[in-house]
């Protein structure tokens, strides 16, 4: 659907191509199609060309916030203080101050009830917070002013499966999967709540059409790869996270799980080669207490193995 908005607008006359309105909607298309780059290039046009529009500024500040562009954020945030708190909650959201960030979207969410977006990002800074409770309410909140509103069912979704209530989750990301069918995020969190329903087969399908969907998004190949695992398809496990870490050499879970399959293959001295990598680029505390005690466990069956 994206994609055909786009063809779309593509066909108009530059002139009317060239707008503040179609070019926000042209940034929208590609915010939905997850490809953030060109969804910067098309709302930096637009702002240039419309500078006191407030159209599909929410969303990209939300994009700047994917692309870690905490400078230009910033100073849209500064632009828009007075109009959008969107853009100033996203703001501090990247910069994990959650509770600020949070009363920014409350505060729009006070302006304007019917603020779907503003629902949804109340809902994600909960669920940073882990306050599970509230974030769900905020998800229904948002798709009580829209159901369409595939971001709620997305982050309902989120919750579920850290909850490991997996049956819901998949229920959820589906939902949002079925508004949203080109998002390689959707299909591949999708593919996520198979694979931890034991749905090996189902979730590596979902996995290969989150890669073919997004080439340039590394997390559904890392999917992929735990999926072998779980499948004991170790060898192509590996090839996939060879290929993975060309890419992103810095990603301290591609090299836990390498570490992991070497030493479900017995081969103890590459496993502890490639924990210590892993621990080498300071991962976040729960992922290294978790290859702390793959280490200690090293030699210890597989089974007794505390999974990573």
């Amino acid at each position: 659907m994206e994609q055909d908005a786009l063809d779309v607008y593509l066909k108009l006359p530059s002139q009317h191509y060239n707008t503040g309105w179609v070019l926000s909607q042209v940034g929208k298309a590609h915010f939905e199609l997850v490809d953030y780059f060109e969804a910067d290039r098309a709302f930096s046009l637009a702002r240039n060309g419309s500078l006191y529009s407030l159209e599909g500024m929410d969303i990209y500040s939300t994009v700047l916030y994917h692309l870690k562009e905490e400078m230009k954020l910033s100073y849209l945030a500064q632009e828009l203080i007075s109009t959008d708190r969107c853009a100033m909650g996203n703001c501090y959201s990247l910069q994990k101050d959650h509770e600020t960030a949070l009363k920014n979207f409350q505060r729009a969410v006070h302006l304007d009830s019917r603020f779907t977006y503003a629902h949804t990002l109340c809902g994600h800074e909960y669920v940073a917070m882990e306050d599970f409770e509230n974030g769900i309410k905020c998800y229904q909140n948002a798709l009580q002013v829209d159901e369409r509103h595939y971001n709620a069912w997305y982050g309902l979704g989120v919750v579920y499966l850290r909850q490991e209530k997996f049956e819901f989750a998949e229920h959820h990301f589906r939902r949002a999967f079925h508004i949203n069918p080109r998002s390689s995020v959707l299909m591949c969190y999708l593919g996520m709540a198979l694979h931890s329903e034991k749905r090996y087969e189902d979730a590596l399908e979902m996995t290969e059409m989150a890669i073919i969907a997004d080439m340039k998004n590394p997390l559904p190949m890392y999917q992929k790869a735990n999926i072998l695992v779980s499948l004991e398809r170790y060898d192509e496990a590996l090839r996939v996270l060879e290929q993975l870490k060309e890419n992103e050499p810095r990603e301290s879970s591609i090299y836990a799980l390498m570490g992991k399959i070497y030493k479900r293959g017995n081969m103890h001295d590459k496993a502890m080669f490639y924990y210590g990598l892993a621990l080498d680029l300071k991962p976040p505390a729960t992922d290294v207490a978790a290859i702390k005690s793959a280490i200690e466990k090293l030699y210890l069956p597989d089974e007794m193995e505390d999974a990573l």
